[in-house]
């Protein structure tokens, strides 16, 4: 234990002098290191250089949707590097690993969603959308239609482009400057005080509001994650999406959606969006694609913008990565898709997201700070509030979701708040394995950690 704890040591100054972290304080990392050294995972749960286990409540980014540990990607992994670790899909060469993933997407996803453009990541996907849909709307003879309509609180990535299309004005913030022709929509949630479902619907009207505005002849896409994931886990109301679907129809905008966390089963289905049984024109997706055993994302596209793009297309199609297709990457994914089918992880998720449910409800009913509480599948969340009754706000200088974080994290749960716009919102997003007795720990370590907190406030 001494030489593991001396190393730790060690690594900590090295993470400090050479490690820039993602999304994270630098000064913090300065005063105190890195709160957590981990070395290994094992279905929801993580090993720090300790030997102290943690309950990884987030599946790590949202992403680790099969859990931690599973070999069978590793070998599958091995094999591919063995066999054929890389080879570029530019000018149009290919592999099998790429070929029979873009396959098995067409099977998977709703409607006519067909056709795969492939990167490393979301933040790549949600680019590269953009420029595509912008590009079809270019060929077609339409340059003008390049305005993108995303939604205040909404999260697509860190590029340049996801970066604008972010609905968050702290990622806006720390950047001089931002691409144009990127416009923030109402998101269905409100910060504080009353409100009904016939209020959260109004977001949908200041779409078409917005679209009318503009013109829409101006107007390329309008772009939203099915339940908004950084943003707070913000569901929308049961008519949402189906008008956003019809906005979008009515004005010839194509609709993306953002299906990098909600989906692979997250939400208990495969996608998030057939929840609401809504087919979007362009659709998003990484993160559960390989469980982040491996970097993948992709962007798909419905056979109709193929069609127009194989017709209006002249020469090459200047945008890739040199990791499009990665063929270990696909292979992966291939692997981690099995494994989500044959273990029926999509089902076991809708399952235990109503135990989650239960688990959230009841957390409501015994602390008067808890409300709002909400989930679908095993993507849940609960707000923390002053006054539960009239929505009322802790005033933000308090800090009372980060209290309630590290309090969990004291206790040995991983989860995240958040506190945009003064919200205090703790998310919840497990590995798809979990299981029942694995999400009442997960609450009874919520119920200590709010206890806690509540002592201190009143």
């Amino acid at each position: 234990m001494e030489q593991t704890l001396s190393n730790k040591a060690e690594l900590i100054e090295l993470d400090k002098k050479h490690f820039l972290h993602p999304t994270s304080s630098i000064q913090a990392q300065q005063k105190t290191g890195a709160p957590l050294v981990f070395t290994e995972g094992n279905g929801i749960y993580l090993k720090d250089m300790e030997g102290d286990m943690y309950i990884d409540g987030m599946s790590s980014l949202w992403n680790v949707n099969i859990g931690h540990g599973r070999k069978e990607l590793a070998e599958v992994a091995a094999e591919q590097m063995n066999k054929l670790a890389f080879s570029s899909t530019f000018s149009g060469f290919s592999h099998e690993p790429a070929i029979r993933l873009a396959k098995k997407l067409a099977d998977l996803a709703p409607g006519n969603l067909n056709v795969s453009f492939f990167t490393s990541g979301g933040s790549e996907a949600n680019d590269s959308a953009i420029k595509l849909v912008r590009h079809y709307w270019k060929v077609k003879g339409f340059p003008e239609r390049k305005k993108v309509i995303t939604r205040k609180r909404g999260y697509h990535g860190v590029s340049m482009g996801s970066t604008s299309a972010t609905g968050i004005p702290e990622f806006h913030a720390m950047t001089t400057s931002l691409a144009p022709d990127f416009l923030y929509a109402p998101t269905p949630y409100i910060v504080e005080g009353e409100f009904t479902e016939e209020d959260l619907m109004k977001a949908a009207q200041e779409v078409r509001k917005m679209i009318e505005s503009e013109g829409p002849e101006t107007i390329a896409a309008f772009m939203a994650e099915p339940i908004q994931g950084a943003g707070g886990i913000i569901v929308p109301p049961e008519k949402y999406f189906e008008e956003i679907r019809n906005i979008c129809d009515e004005y010839g905008v194509l609709f993306i959606a953002d299906e990098v966390i909600t989906g692979f089963g997250r939400t208990g289905k495969m996608f998030g969006l057939e929840h609401w049984d809504v087919v979007p024109d362009v659709m998003t997706i990484a993160k559960g694609i390989s469980s982040g055993y491996v970097p993948l994302g992709a962007v798909m596209i419905n056979d109709e913008i193929h069609r127009e793009l194989i017709k209006y297309s002249k020469g090459t199609l200047f945008h890739g990565f040199t990791y499009s297709g990665h063929p270990v990457g696909c292979a992966v994914a291939l692997k981690n898709i099995e494994l989500i089918e044959e273990e029926r992880l999509i089902e076991n998720a809708a399952e235990m997201g109503q135990e989650l449910e239960k688990g959230l409800k009841y957390l409501e009913e015994k602390h008067w700070s808890v409300g709002r509480v909400r989930n679908v599948g095993l993507l849940g969340a609960f707000e923390l509030l002053a006054d539960r009754d009239k929505n009322t706000r802790f005033d933000a200088t308090q800090g009372v979701a980060g209290k309630v974080v590290q309090e969990c994290l004291k206790r040995n749960l991983i989860v995240r708040s958040v506190t945009y716009e003064g919200t205090d919102i703790i998310a919840i997003a497990p590995p798809l394995s979990i299981t029942k007795e694995e999400i009442k720990d997960i609450i009874s370590i919520f119920d200590d950690a709010v206890s806690a907190v509540e002592t201190t406030l009143k």
